[in-house]
């Protein structure tokens, strides 16, 4: 079984849009919400400042409208910012400012109250504000605004403004409760809260000033809002920096993060996931099962079943939620180290942020996100640290062997977990360029020890002995008592965030740019290799066979992304609850496409002239007899196929030999698999070769489908089982038989197909000739240019753009006369028109019925066959499908097809005139000829005179 995605070439860059959404901690998932609920977006120039009481500096920058939110970003993007949701503002309130001022003010839940003033054209501004109203009033019906109080209850922060300073410096203490102090106490606790409340958290709150931070971060709050109304100065990044409280981590990770606005807008889905999937088990749980007790097993909290309960929980539900994505390792420690600071609830919702937004790609099954991130911080290390990356190239040291860990976990299984929630911190706020400042930090201050290492071993025992003493001082001998006082971490942050401060989000999403279709493709030939290497069986196929199936499997997957997984029952309708193993399957419609790229006749391709440029198309075919194929080829009978049932399938065919190939056709129409096929059956069969032949030049092909249907229903008719009262009497013809009931066996369509020339040679070689293994030419990637130009060259070369070209070159061409269209032949055996040979009948004599036989006589309704092609168009078809209504009568159908065939096409040459008229005008034709004659006398030089002389002669005795 094999897995087999197309997600990396679904890959679409991010509109500017969704690059601002982004950047302010907007879930896309809300924003499409409000689109089909027809709210538009928009952005206007503005000017922000807080109430005159507050006494805030005024902040240029731009307000976006994105429905449900309203956020406002400076001009340096840095100075101020906010992300809103709409149900927070209480009242807007146009301002009577001076002439030609056009200003806001907002009130906010928590009581603040800021000014907009819009600085764009009056119209820009009215329009705003319209859709500004529109947006709120939509909030209004949909009852959000109501949900607001209930919701922040659950936010740590309102505790923490509301309280008194003694409680808070009691609550501060961080002492672990009494097992029954913690049980009274956990049900009156309206906030979410981690495990660290009961099981302690890292770290030693006096050395980590949690007091100080603690006030620090309450005046912040109290002033420019929080949970759902926080606005974002550049105190707020510094306060960061500094580090979070351990009880108010949690809620300022959602914050940042964005996925606070999940958890308000769907409420109540984690704890609806597990239940509707409670008892159900998978791929993906059995896998979190192994990894629960190796997550951070040194935390006391992960050494009980509350903790391991917890972990479980969470990651069975983003499973659940995320089913193609599901688990993959390095979740399990990710997710536990948010459990000790937040909610299962909050954890869920931050997990799905995290692995769908921020680090996207980095837990999927390629780990495709890891993997460029991996290639673009090697190509950073290259630019920043070129001493250090020539010394690896020349030791052949990997960078990804430390370098890998550290992106995958955010730290958290590189260094203490003091100092990589301080990492976690910076990530969230200021976005995942953190990761590669930390990283290429690391490596600076390391430099020199760097260059000594010789091997892969002494890079990874350098990286941790060096994360093992970041809580000490990084300047020990100095006389400076504050420079002492600068741990390593210390040390660590200044250099990320100073000297690298050059490496920005703009830097990263261009180098990603860069790298992703090499990446792709890289993964890509891995993902081809174990596709083949997971196959059951070969059957006669070789591994680069094998491999060009699957190249023409994944293009069609690319094109037709296969069906979306159907839902299963009930876990107490399956027994055990346990899932299959995921594998790939493509539905029909990608069967189709398959096809196409593999055999001859299941595609139209056509060679276009029109004047001014030549191409050839390629059009996917429709017909039953593909159809027919892909549920004849669903041994498991899944309506599905999986790579495994496509390369079984086309060993049936593409290997046999005459008799093989006889055999296989019979049993591919052979409906009930009874080994007999039905009058119904051999009409279908008749239409499946005609469509085959479609595009063949000449009608030799469509005269041997009219003999073998003659023959076919001829011999098929004689052996019919007759009365014995009847067999004595050669005048009473057989009884006939329905059209459902057994007729033809595969010894007599054996011998039938053997009867013809054209039809024997056809299931000899042309049939598994028509399916050819060849390269298969990979769909184009997003074009990675940078800058203007490529930019522009990637919008004007699309494929919309390429086919109204096209269609503009084909109108002139037929203007001028010079479009034309060649179907190109599925087999191209014969490249001049053949007339069809005479029919001649298998049966003796006196096996022949009479032609007033039931067969011939009880249905009425015929079908007629296909006209042949005109010699004057290319290539067009041969034949067109047969007709067969419920009354058709077979031999009258073969019948009228054989007159149709025969039936010799009217030419202009035909309307002569007759020989009454030829003698009318003979004197005329008399002239002629008497010229023709002086011609050749003077111009027949090259004779002799005895040449002449018999010439002469021979001219008198013909007269």
């Amino acid at each position: 079984m094999s897995t087999i995605s197309t997600q990396l070439r679904s890959f679409k860059e991010p509109t500017k849009d969704q690059l601002t959404q982004l950047s302010f901690s907007i879930p896309s998932s809300l924003t499409d919400r409000a689109d089909k609920d027809g709210l538009e977006k928009m952005e206007i120039n503005a000017v922000l400042s807080l109430s005159a009481e507050a006494e805030e500096d005024s902040y240029a920058g731009k307000l976006h409208l994105f429905p449900p939110f309203l956020s406002f970003a400076s001009l340096d993007r840095k100075s101020c910012r906010f992300t809103l949701p709409l149900c927070t503002i209480r009242r807007v309130e146009r301002l009577n400012a001076r002439a030609g001022i056009y200003a806001l003010s907002l009130s906010l839940w928590h009581g603040m109250k800021i000014i907009v003033q819009l600085t764009s054209l009056r119209p820009t501004a009215d329009l705003f504000c319209s859709m500004l109203r529109d947006a709120l009033k939509a909030e209004l019906q949909h009852g959000q605004m109501k949900a607001v109080r209930s919701f922040v209850k659950t936010c740590y922060s309102e505790t923490l403004v509301a309280s008194t300073g003694p409680l808070v410096d009691e609550e501060l203490e961080e002492k672990t409760p009494l097992e029954g102090e913690e049980g009274s106490r956990g049900t009156d606790i309206p906030y979410h809260v981690g495990l660290g409340l009961k099981f302690k958290f890292p770290g030693d709150p006096k050395k980590l000033r949690e007091a100080s931070k603690v006030k620090l971060w309450t005046t912040y709050l109290k002033t420019h809002g929080r949970n759902l109304t926080l606005l974002r100065y550049p105190q707020c990044t510094r306060l960061v920096q500094v580090g979070l409280p351990n009880r108010l981590r949690g809620e300022m990770w959602e914050v940042l993060s964005g996925s606070l606005y999940l958890r308000f807008s769907y409420p109540g889905m984690y704890q609806q996931i597990l239940k509707e999937n409670e008892g159900r088990t998978s791929t993906s749980t059995e896998d979190i099962e192994k990894d629960l007790h190796r997550s951070l097993p040194e935390y006391s909290a992960y050494q009980s079943e509350e903790g391991i309960s917890a972990l479980r929980r969470v990651l069975q539900a983003y499973s659940f939620k995320n089913p193609e994505l599901g688990y993959c390792q390095a979740m399990n420690i990710l997710a536990a180290a948010l459990l000790i600071y937040m909610s299962e609830e909050q954890a869920f919702w931050l997990l799905e942020v995290i692995c769908d937004r921020l680090l996207p790609g980095y837990y999927s099954t390629s780990m495709h996100g890891t993997l460029l991130d991996q290639r673009v911080f090697e190509s950073l290390v290259q630019k920043c640290l070129p001493i250090i990356h020539d010394h690896f190239q020349v030791v052949d040291v990997q960078l990804s062997v430390a370098s890998l860990p550290w992106f995958l976990s955010l730290f958290i299984n590189s260094m203490p977990m003091v100092f990589a929630c301080r990492i976690i911190d910076c990530f969230f706020c200021m976005g995942p360029k953190v990761l590669f400042q930390v990283g290429l930090a690391i490596l600076k201050i390391n430099g020199e020890e760097l260059l000594k290492i010789q091997d892969d071993g002494g890079f990874i025992q350098l990286m941790r002995s060096y994360f093992s003493s970041l809580g000490n001082s990084a300047h020990p001998h100095s006389a400076d008592p504050r420079a002492r006082a600068i741990t390593r971490f210390q040390e660590l942050l200044l250099v990320s965030f100073r000297e690298f401060a050059i490496i920005t989000d703009d830097t990263i999403y261009n180098e990603r740019r860069k790298y992703r279709n090499d990446i792709i493709f890289s993964i890509e030939s891995f993902s081809k290799r174990a596709a083949v290497r997971n196959l059951s069986t070969l059957e006669r196929f070789t591994k680069e066979q094998a491999g060009l199936v699957y190249d023409a499997l994944y293009r069609a997957m690319c094109i037709v992304p296969p069906p979306a997984p159907v839902a299963k029952p009930a876990p107490s309708l399956i027994g055990d609850g346990s899932e299959e193993k995921p594998e790939t399957r493509i539905g029909l419609r990608t069967f189709r496409i398959f096809l196409s790229e593999i055999a001859t006749w299941a595609r139209d391709e056509k060679v276009i002239i029109n004047g001014i440029q030549q191409r050839v198309e390629r059009d996917v075919a429709e017909h039953e007899f593909i159809d027919r194929l892909f549920y004849f080829w669903d041994v498991s009978c899944k309506g599905a196929l999986s790579f495994q049932d496509l390369v079984s399938g086309l060993d049936g065919v593409m290997f046999n030999d005459l008799m093989e190939n006889i055999e296989w056709f019979f049993n591919l129409h052979d409906k009930n698999k009874d080994g007999f096929l039905t009058k119904d059956e051999v009409l279908q069969l008749s239409e499946s070769l005609l469509f085959i032949f479609r595009f063949e030049v000449g009608d030799a092909y469509l005269g041997a489908v009219s003999r073998f249907m003659t023959n076919a229903f001829e011999y098929g008719d004689a052996l019919l089982p007759q009365p014995e009262d009847k067999r004595e009497s050669d005048d009473v013809p057989p009884s006939d038989i329905g059209h459902n009931q057994p007729y033809l066996n595969l010894a007599t369509f054996r011998m039938v197909v053997l009867a013809d020339e054209i039809l024997e040679s056809f299931f000899e070689t042309d049939l598994s000739a028509c399916f050819k293994l060849e390269p298969v030419p990979m769909m184009d990637l997003p074009s990675s240019h940078n800058g203007f130009l490529g930019d522009l060259i990637s919008n004007i070369a699309t494929d919309d753009n390429k086919k109204l070209f096209n269609r503009f070159t084909d109108r002139i061409g037929q203007t001028i006369g010079r479009h034309q269209v060649i179907h190109r032949p599925a087999i191209g055996k014969y490249t001049k028109l053949d007339e069809p040979k005479a029919r001649e009948s298998l049966l003796i004599p006196s096996m022949r019925q009479s032609p007033t036989s039931p067969s011939t006589s009880s249905l009425a309704t015929t079908a007629r066959a296909p006209s042949p092609s005109n010699a004057s168009t290319s290539n067009l078809s041969a034949a067109e499908t047969l007709v067969q209504p419920p009354d058709i009568s077979p031999l009258n159908m073969v019948k009228n097809a054989n007159e149709a065939l025969m039936e010799r096409p009217q030419f202009a040459i035909d309307d002569a005139l007759d020989d009454d008229t030829d003698d009318e005008l003979g004197g005329e034709d008399d002239g002629v000829m008497d010229e023709v004659d002086a011609f050749l006398e003077a111009h027949d030089s090259g004779l002799t005179e005895e040449q002449r002389e018999l010439a002469k002669g021979k001219s008198f005795s013909d007269q």
